[in-house]
């Protein structure tokens, strides 16, 4: 049997439309076979974004009012509502191939998987976490559960993108601006919330350290080998093919001056 691998990166704060260029730019990449599996890890600055699914009704704050704390809109391709991005939270964005998965997975599958890959990173730091029937995502276990984790994926000809956003230390005031998925009787809460639940002494691991976990879930759960990028430039140089100048974001990104794209 082939050993399976996910390329994984860590990019850190990266702006949203910026990361949107880099998942398409990796999409068509793992369409045409040129690379397998990635996971992109990264940060984003505030921004809220809507899926298919969303009204601008679970907006509550005005568009006055986002732009002046800084905060941009965007719609989405993604499935879901309505969510925040923000400072100190980790949000993945796995971008799979579910046709080489045997049997081929399953768009509910994949979620799945997801969902179980931040529970076992969660319980690695001791918060019990859970999935609830009829919601997507990740929930503490408690008698009134708060949301942790959104989960809202994309799919075209068998590959995803998006993916989840986890929050570690992200300031919990900025989901007052919306509704949350669309879900006004349920909290949104954090990692370092929870951890200040058990033990209020104990340190909060950085966003990188847990990105690291993260990742190695993903191997555990997707029975794969996560295989760790020093840089944008080594994911997206393709050499079997004749590259095409990348956009400036993404070279300012890859901190080069030149990066091409197959």
């Amino acid at each position: 049997m082939q050993l399976r691998v996910i390329n994984v990166l860590c990019l850190g704060r990266v702006d949203y439309s910026t990361a949107l260029d880099l998942q398409r730019t990796v999409v068509h990449m793992v369409k045409e076979g040129r690379i397998g599996h990635t996971l992109l890890l990264l940060e984003h600055p505030s921004v809220i974004t809507l899926g298919r699914n969303a009204t601008m009704q679970n907006i509550v704050a005005s568009r006055d009012f986002l732009a002046s704390q800084g905060i941009e809109l965007f719609e989405t391709n993604r499935g879901g509502d309505v969510t925040f991005h923000g400072p100190g939270q980790l949000v993945g964005y796995p971008i799979f191939d579910l046709r080489s998965f045997t049997p081929r997975m399953g768009a509910v599958e994949f979620v799945r998987k997801i969902e179980e890959t931040l529970i076992r990173s969660c319980g690695d730091l001791g918060v019990v976490t859970q999935r609830i029937q009829g919601l997507t995502g990740v929930w503490t276990e408690a008698d009134e559960p708060a949301k942790i984790a959104a989960i809202g994926i994309h799919i075209s000809r068998a590959v995803t993108s998006h993916g989840f956003a986890f929050n570690v230390s992200t300031n919990l005031d900025y989901f007052k601006l919306i509704i949350p998925c669309g879900i006004a009787d349920k909290p949104v809460t954090s990692l370092a919330q929870e951890l200040a639940l058990l033990d209020p002494l104990r340190k909060l691991p950085s966003l990188e350290e847990m990105a690291e976990m993260v990742s190695r879930n993903f191997g555990r759960v997707f029975e794969a080998q996560t295989l760790w990028l020093e840089s944008l430039d080594s994911l997206l140089r393709s050499p079997e093919d004749t590259p095409a100048r990348a956009p400036a974001e993404l070279r300012k990104l890859a901190g080069e001056e030149d990066i091409f794209l197959g």
